[in-house]
């Protein structure tokens, strides 16, 4: 029995075709890795490890899914940026990687000329929140506390140069506000004391949000950004009550190291389209709204974020932990 790789040989003898581009058509012979540079249970570990048994199907081989934490992401990142392009290898990443060059003195990599894009993924959209016993209950009263009192107001994030810290500052930056900025470490500190009323707001994703507005326990104030959400339709967006641009809310893309050959990036961007549809409801519940996109449309998302967010950091003197 001749290999796989022979057969493609004889195939593109057959056809007068180059071998090298016959063998390119197709995805490695083994193991395909999503790597996740976010912790387990996060959500970009979620979304890897739904798909990954459904891409497997679909595409013939094994997936696996492999977490490489640490410097903000920028390890798992650049495991895919060194690797192969040979369409063995992709990254599945949070929006915080338009933020990493700036916050990061010497990036090992960039993002826009380093990585290909794959797909846009979809969206978990954050809102702003307090605590009951603030007597806060819209985002009109917050800006109007805000200026009355200029830093007496806190907010919590779950760190310096998180995508939760950076849409509070845009907030601060777009309605003229001083709220004075608690950085935590992770986001289970940040929730305890906003629950306790040790700080008066934080910017929530909007699945942590529902679980405690539904029992009384956090005050929905908007959502970022001009969309409502699906699991708080009662909630505004910010557009709605006149704060215009302040579009915080978080994207999850995939992406493949550059060079990888546009056959393979075209075949992996609609396994995973047809992933993500059979798990719409799943991921609806987790409060992730599905996107799908064509490459492009990421890549376009990728340099204004890129942009617009390394513009906010150096103008507010944002600094990495």
């Amino acid at each position: 029995m001749i290999s796989r790789r022979h057969a493609l040989t004889l195939l593109a003898a057959a056809l007068q075709l180059p071998v090298s581009n016959a063998i390119a058509q197709d995805f490695p012979d083994g193991t395909l890795r999503l790597i996740v540079p976010t912790t387990p249970g996060s959500t970009p570990d979620l979304l890897a490890r739904t798909i990954s048994p459904k891409l497997s199907a679909r595409l013939g081989r094994t997936v696996v899914v492999e977490n490489r934490t640490g410097a903000s992401g920028n390890i798992g990142t650049e495991a895919v940026v060194r690797a192969a392009p040979n369409g063995g290898t992709f990254l599945i990443a949070a929006s915080s990687l338009a933020m990493n060059g700036v916050l990061t003195n010497q990036p090992p990599f960039n993002a826009i000329n380093d990585l290909a894009p794959v797909m846009l993924m979809g969206w978990n959209r954050l809102v702003f929140v307090t605590h009951p016993g603030s007597g806060i209950k819209t985002i009109e009263e917050l800006v109007a506390a805000a200026r009355k009192s200029p830093g007496k107001l806190t907010y919590g994030s779950p760190g310096n140069g998180t995508p939760n810290h950076l849409a509070a500052e845009l907030f601060k930056v777009r309605t003229n506000t001083h709220l004075m900025h608690i950085p935590y470490r992770g986001s289970a500190q940040q929730l305890t004391d906003v629950l306790g009323g040790q700080i008066d707001m934080a910017p929530l994703t909007a699945i942590v949000t529902a679980t405690h507005t539904r029992t009384g326990k956090l005050v929905p104030l908007a959502v970022t950004g001009n969309k409502r959400s699906p699991l708080l339709s009662e909630v505004p967006a910010l557009s709605e009550r006149g704060f215009d641009g302040i579009d915080g809310n978080i994207w999850y893309g995939m992406f493949a190291p550059r060079g990888t050959p546009s056959e393979l990036i075209n075949r992996m961007n609609a396994a995973v389209r047809e992933a993500l549809r059979e798990s719409d409801a799943a991921l609806s519940q987790q409060g992730f709204e599905v996107a799908g996109s064509p490459p492009e449309e990421l890549h376009q998302l990728l340099m204004k974020d890129t942009d617009r967010w390394n513009k906010l950091i150096k103008q507010q003197g944002i600094k990495a932990e």
